[in-house]
Parts: C-alpha cells; sequence; structure tokens
C-alpha cells in the first residue's frame, strides 16, 4: 500500500494523488494548475506515473483544478474507469469542454503570433475538444453518497457530501493488503457550513490517514449575512457613482449562489428592480441549467422552491449571454449593470474583456468574491497594484475594488480543525494550500504526524497501519 503526490502540493491548484494497493492504482482527481504561463507549461509536464497503468480515477469535484486534466490523462494512455457523482459527471462535462476549448483558442493564437515573427513551428493545444468527448466515455458507475463501491479485492471507496460545489465529495478509501488495514480520507475540498444552496460537509467517522485541503488555513470568513449586506451596499454605492460592477465568478455555484442572493436583494427591496444583470460565461450558463435537476445536492429550503416550481436563481433583469457578440453589447451599459464573468482568478474568459473596460473607470467595482492563487490577475488587483497588463494593454486600476470573503466555498481555519477533530487521523498530509498557510494550519493540529508532500513524493502506507494508534471504524 502506497500514497504519492502529483499535484496541489506545496500550492493551491492541480489536485492530483495516487493509491497503489493489491496490484491496483487509483488516482484521486487529476487537475490542471492554474496561473501564469509557468504553470500552463507545467501541466504539460509528465504526471509523475504512466497514465495507462491507472485502474480508476475517483474524482471529487468538477473544478478544473480537480478535472483538468482528465482528457490529458485519457490522451495519454488511460483505459480505466472515472468515477464521481450524477452532478459532478455533468458539470466535468462542461468544464472539460470549455477548457479544451481554451487550449485550442490559445493554440491558435500563440501559432498566428509566431507566424507573424517568421516562425513556423506549429503550436499544439494541452488536449483538444476530441480529446474530451473521448474521456467522457470512460465515465463508468455513478457514486450515490454514502454507499460503498467496491474497486477491486481490498479497495472500497465511499463518497460523502463535502457541501463545496454541487456533486462534490470527500472520498473515503478502505484499504486492505497482507493482512494489513488502512482507511485513507481525501477531503477533496471541504465546504463551508451555513450556505443556503448546498448541505453542510459531511465529516468522515474515522480515517487513519487523512489528505487535506488547507486553502484557507489560516484566516476565518466574515459572516455570510454581513457579505450579502456587504455585497448589497458595494452594489448600491456604484450606481449611485454612476458605474458598473465587475464580479469575475466561478461558473460553478459561485455564480448561482451570487444569483440567489442577488435575486433575494431584489424581491427584499435591497436592490434596485432596475438592475441589470449579465451572466455572461457559456460555462456557468450551462452550469445554471444542470443546477437546476440535482435537487439531492441542496439544502431543504432551496430544493422546497425547487419542488414548489420556484427557480431560486431568476431575477428581473437577468440576461444569459452565451454569443461572443451579445457579450461585447455589454459595452453600451455604462452604468446600472452587474456583470458576472468567468474566470474567478482572471486567468482568462470574458471577465478580462469586462475589467479592461471598466477597471480604469472611478465610477466602477470589481468585486472578488473567491480565492485567488498567486500569479494570478486577481491576485495582483486584490494586492494593490496601480497598473495591470491585460490582453497586451496596461490598464490602470482606478474602480473601487471589494474583496468579500464570506462567500468563499472552502471551509475557513476553524472549519477545517473542527473537520480534522472528528476524523482524528494518526497521519495528516496536508495540499491544496499555499506553503505559508499550510505550515501555520499544521502547526495548530494535535496527536497527528503532520507532512506536506513535495510532488511526486511517497509514502509506505503499510507503515502507517501497522503504527496506527486509532480504532477501526
Amino acid at each position: 500500500m502506497r500514497l504519492s503526490f502529483h499535484g496541489a502540493d506545496r500550492g493551491v491548484t492541480g489536485s492530483c494523488h495516487l493509491i497503489e494497493c493489491a496490484g491496483k492504482y487509483v488516482l484521486i482527481d487529476c487537475g490542471m494548475y492554474q496561473g501564469g504561463r509557468e504553470l500552463n507549461e507545467e501541466n504539460a509536464e509528465p504526471f509523475g506515473f504512466n497514465a495507462a497503468d491507472i485502474d480508476f480515477v475517483l474524482l471529487t469535484h468538477a473544478h478544473l483544478d480537480h478535472c483538468g486534466r482528465l482528457p490529458l490523462l485519457v490522451k495519454r494512455g488511460f483505459r480505466g474507469e472515472i468515477i464521481t457523482t450524477a452532478a459532478s459527471r455533468e458539470l466535468a462535462r462542461v468544464v472539460m469542454l470549455d477548457s479544451a476549448h481554451l487550449q485550442e483558442a490559445e493554440a491558435q493564437y500563440q501559432a498566428r503570433k509566431g507566424a507573424r515573427r517568421g516562425e513556423s513551428g506549429k503550436t499544439s493545444p494541452l488536449y483538444t475538444t476530441n480529446d474530451a468527448f473521448r474521456c467522457l466515455e470512460f465515465f463508468g458507475r455513478t457514486a450515490q453518497y454514502g454507499q460503498s463501491i467496491k474497486l477491486g479485492t481490498g479497495i472500497e471507496a465511499r463518497f460523502l457530501d463535502a457541501g463545496h460545489i454541487l456533486g462534490s465529495a470527500s472520498i473515503v478509501i478502505d484499504l486492505e493488503e497482507d493482512r494489513q488495514h488502512c482507511t485513507v480520507a481525501f477531503s477533496g475540498d471541504i465546504g463551508n457550513a451555513g450556505r443556503k444552496l448546498l448541505r453542510d460537509p459531511v465529516v468522515p467517522v474515522h480515517a487513519d490517514v487523512v489528505v487535506m485541503e488547507t486553502t484557507y488555513g489560516d484566516r476565518l470568513h466574515r459572516p455570510l449575512d454581513a457579505s450579502i449586506e456587504e455585497l448589497y451596499q458595494a452594489i448600491r454605492d456604484t450606481f449611485q457613482r454612476g458605474g458598473n460592477v465587475v464580479i469575475p465568478s466561478f461558473a460553478l455555484e459561485r455564480a448561482q449562489e451570487l444569483l440567489y442572493y442577488l435575486r433575494e436583494g431584489v424581491e427584499g427591496g435591497l436592490l434596485p428592480q432596475s438592475m441589470q444583470v449579465f451572466l455572461d460565461s457559456p460555462m456557468a450558463i450551462s452550469a445554471t441549467a444542470i443546477f437546476a435537476h440535482h435537487h439531492e445536492c441542496y439544502d431543504e429550503n432551496t430544493a422546497r422552491l425547487f419542488n414548489k416550481g420556484q427557480d431560486p436563481f431568476h431575477l428581473p433583469g437577468l440576461h444569459f449571454t452565451r454569443d461572443t457578440a451579445d457579450s461585447i453589447a455589454i459595452n453600451r451599459f455604462s452604468s446600472g449593470a452587474v456583470i458576472m464573468a468567468g474566470a474567478g482568478m482572471c486567468t482568462g474568459g470574458r471577465v478580462r474583456h469586462h475589467l479592461k473596460h471598466n477597471l480604469w473607470r472611478k465610477n466602477s467595482s470589481v468585486i472578488f468574491v473567491g480565492f485567488a492563487s498567486k500569479g494570478t490577475l486577481a491576485r495582483q488587483i486584490i494586492d494593490g497594484a496601480k497598473t495591470v497588463k491585460i490582453m497586451g494593454e496596461e490598464i490602470a486600476v482606478k474602480a473601487t475594488v471589494h474583496t468579500i470573503s464570506g462567500f468563499s466555498a472552502h471551509a475557513d481555519r476553524d472549519e477545517l480543525l473542527a473537520w480534522h477533530r472528528k476524523v482524528a487521523p494518526a497521519k495528516t498530509f496536508l495540499v491544496h494550500g499555499e506553503e505559508d498557510v499550510m505550515r501555520n494550519f499544521a502547526q495548530l493540529l494535535d496527536n497527528t504526524e503532520v507532512s506536506m508532500p513535495a510532488g511526486g513524493e511517497s509514502f509506505d502506507l503499510t507503515q502507517i497501519a501497522r503504527q496506527k494508534v486509532c480504532p477501526q471504524d
């Protein structure tokens, strides 16, 4: 029994971990690195294992940094089975196809740039739309929350609702080899409790080993009600100044959650009925449609709205802009518009276009409602850059910039600590966090041996199984 690490190691993106047991190779996530160009190059590097050797991929959820390299895995020889929840399967399809389209567009753009420089070399995408479609053929069994899935002799997996995005899961794997037993829990991304859309995270009863995310391991979120009021106030202030609000928004869960709160604001008289809201993200629009038929993932109150035939994501003045022409036409609005566009970290997508048109305007606002990795455009703006480069042009940052952490889909420090204490592992591996955050979080953990694995590092779970002092489930 071995556990090795191949992504999100002392970093926030690219989650990818490998279990070897009883002759089987089980991969947990195969995500994309997100950030600067150097991370694009890292995505194209070897995985650190042979893709053809992998028997199963267990997908925790459909965010790009967890599923984004699955088409590349297939392209490099994977012929096993991908297992995830029903909602994650649908959302991953949208995410991977969108990513493939962006990969192809970027390759074409780089080829044109090279041609203008007199270079004749061909630029290839990391993977194509056909690769993404082919990847979908390997999605097999559908995971049901709480039910065991047998992967082979001595290997069983259970998906537990992680409360992070629609269909997200923590995954508990029970391993047995040569009469040695070990239970390993992969946290995936743990959700922020008390949300209005999704249920609270389900904590594993116990595990000998935990592979745990630490995205917000050094800070607390602002209370949700205060965050909603700050959002409303920022919108009202911006409209009073005669500007627009740009919200770089993650297409999965965050966009839908914001629509929910905007609808409540209009219905409660806290936001103007005349407000124009643009969901300018084909992926977010498709995801919103998927959200409408997965009531099994919802908080009781939200599920009740759907069951009554009410759409909790609809409000007056809402526009879905799929076409590029419709996206460009948003520029006609100089004030009174809320523009929600991807990507949340401003690493690509239509939001860069809207930032280019609004970031230099003193009467406009940019509201960040999610995590921004180091090296991303979003992080530069949040950290106070006076100018930023967007689409090859230096843009002055004169708009009012808001960062509202209470909307995060990730658990904060105290929620992560509570989750960890309930699981009570003998061994903890910290992943999916910036290195200084991991170090701070590690100091808060009691009664567990803590490691911060480097990329490619491998650990003998048999030794851990022999030394464990915690009782079995």
